[in-house]
């Protein structure tokens, strides 16, 4: 019976003094940050990264994001360009011009 307890009480020990692990911090992404990586995943015809960068945020902000990045792309496009937004965009699209 003593060396039951003995063993108990050193497994014990053992299992005090040993470091105990992290718990895994997950970190929360906005929906910039998922819009980007879903947008360069896509574009990189990434499968695995683009669905990883749905699960970040909900569908509707992931369209948000989306949508913004977008809005933002032409308008530098544009400007660099020295065209209008609507050609610029109409040109990505591959769309005859307005």
């Amino acid at each position: 019976m003593i060396r039951v307890f003995n063993k108990l009480r050193k497994r014990s020990e053992e299992v005090r003094r040993a470091p105990t692990p992290r718990p895994l911090v997950s970190r929360q992404h906005n929906l910039f940050e998922a819009a980007a990586a879903y947008v360069a995943a896509c574009a990189e015809n990434d499968y695995d990264k683009s669905m990883e960068a749905t699960r970040w945020v909900s569908p509707e902000a992931l369209s948000f994001g989306v949508n913004e990045l977008a809005c933002r792309a032409v308008i530098a496009l544009a400007r660099e360009r020295d065209e209008s937004p609507q050609t610029v965009a109409r040109t990505l699209l591959g769309l005859p011009a307005a």
